[in-house]
C-alpha cells in the first residue's frame, strides 16, 4: 500500500510516500532518499521495505522549493547526463543545513509516529540520504534505534560540522555499505569515520562493496548493481529485524525484487 501523504514541517508542508503492508501499527522505517528526489524507483524500494512488515515514509527533502522541485530525470544511465542534472541540483542540496535538517528531521519522525507503531524507528539514507539521516539520528538520538547508509557521501569532511564530529551523539546501531572507489567517501575517509566510531563507543558495521559504484542501489542510474542492490536489502532486513522487530521471514526466503 503506497499513498501520498504530508507532513508539516517549521518552514513548510512537505509531501512523502507512505508506503505500508496494511492498515495496522508497525514499527516505522524512515526512507532518506539521494539527490535525484522522489520517483518510481524510490517508491518500489520503499514498497519493498514495507513488505517485510515496516511503515515506511520517504519525505521530499527539497519541499521548499516546491512539492515537485525536481524535474523529471533525464536518462541517469548516460553519465554526462547525470552529471549535468545533478549539477543543477545543487542549489537544493546547499538549502539543507544542519539546523534545517534536524528540525525537518523531527516533523518527519512526528508523521511517522503518527502511523507507526509506538517507539523508536529506523532511519535507511541513499547517496547524500545517509548524510541527512545520520544528522536525523545524531539530533534524535532517542527516537532513532538503527541508521544504515547506503553509498553514503562526505560522512567525513575537514568542516567543523562535518557529520562524523556528531558521532558521540549517536545511540542508534549503525551499519554503513559504502561503494568502492567512491570519491565522495575514500578509503582514509572511511577509516577515519570508523576510528571516530570506535571512540565514541558506537554499535557499527562498516562494510565496503567491492566492485559497486556510488548509487549502486538506484536501478535508474548507470550506477546500478544488481548484486549489491540485493545485499543492501539483506543487509538492512538483518539490521531492521535485531532493532525493530517486523515480520521475519523463513531461512532462505527473500523478497522478489
Amino acid at each position: 500500500m503506497i499513498a501520498t501523504v504530508e507532513v508539516t514541517t517549521p518552514d513548510g508542508v512537505a509531501d512523502a510516500y507512505l508506503a505500508r503492508p496494511d492498515e495496522r501499527p508497525h514499527p516505522g522505517v524512515l526512507l532518506i532518499a539521494d539527490a535525484y528526489g522522489l520517483r518510481p524507483t524510490i517508491a518500489e524500494m520503499a514498497d519493498r521495505i514495507a513488505a517485510d512488515g515496516y511503515v515506511v515514509l520517504a519525505p521530499n527533502l527539497f519541499y521548499r522549493a516546491g512539492r515537485s522541485p525536481v524535474p523529471p530525470p533525464p536518462d541517469l544511465t548516460d553519465p554526462e547526463r547525470r552529471s549535468s542534472f545533478f549539477r543543477s541540483l545543487q542549489p537544493l542540496i546547499e538549502q539543507l543545513t544542519p539546523e534545517r535538517l534536524a528540525a525537518d528531521g523531527a516533523a518527519y519522525l512526528d508523521r511517522l509516529g503518527e502511523v507507526a507503531a509506538p517507539g523508536p524507528v529506523a532511519i535507511t539514507g541513499y547517496c547524500m540520504g545517509g548524510r541527512v539521516g545520520w544528522r536525523i539520528a545524531a539530533a534524535q538520538p532517542d527516537r532513532v534505534a538503527a541508521l544504515a547508509g547506503f553509498h553514503p557521501g562526505r560522512l567525513v569532511t575537514d568542516a567543523p560540522d562535518s557529520p562524523h564530529r556528531s558521532a558521540a551523539n549517536l545511540k542508534a546501531e549503525l551499519y554503513f555499505g559504502f561503494a568502492d572507489q567512491d570519491p565522495s567517501m575514500t578509503a582514509e575517509q572511511i577509516a577515519t569515520l570508523e576510528r571516530t566510531l570506535q571512540a565514541a563507543g558506537a554499535r557499527y558495521r562498516s562494510e565496503v562493496y567491492e566492485g559497486a559504484q556510488h548509487g549502486y542501489t538506484m536501478a535508474d542510474t548507470a550506477a546500478y548493481d544488481e548484486a549489491a542492490r540485493e545485499r543492501h536489502f539483506r543487509e538492512l532486513r538483518a539490521l531492521l529485524e535485531r532493532t525493530l522487530g517486523g515480520r521475519p521471514r523463513p531461512a532462505g526466503e527473500e523478497t522478489a525484487g
